[in-house]
């Protein structure tokens, strides 16, 4: 509890004040535009796989070309878990 020379970061009414309303709103913006950089990640990855599994060039490093897919598809996961996760957060509060 904080005294009495001490404002809580919190309103106490169940109301939201305007500056609460706009930080949960910049908060969903954040989680959509992280959502959408995991995506562009999960992308990137899996263009370097497809780019190390198809040149002729780089068949000494096609090993390396299945773990980029692998890794594309952990950061899909990964995004889509955390992304439910902060919006199922948010929608408590």
């Amino acid at each position: 509890m904080p005294t009495k020379s001490q404002k809580p970061f919190y309103n106490d009414s169940s109301e939201l004040i305007l500056r609460d309303y706009l930080a949960i709103e910049r908060t969903k913006l954040a989680n959509e535009r992280t959502f959408l950089s995991y995506i562009r990640a999960s992308l990137y990855m899996l263009m370097a796989g497809l780019g190390l599994t198809e040149i002729e060039f780089f068949k000494h490093l096609e090993f390396a070309g299945y773990i980029a897919f692998a890794v594309s598809f952990g950061f899909l996961i990964v995004g889509i878990y955390r992304f439910f996760q902060v919006k199922r957060r948010l929608k408590m509060k």
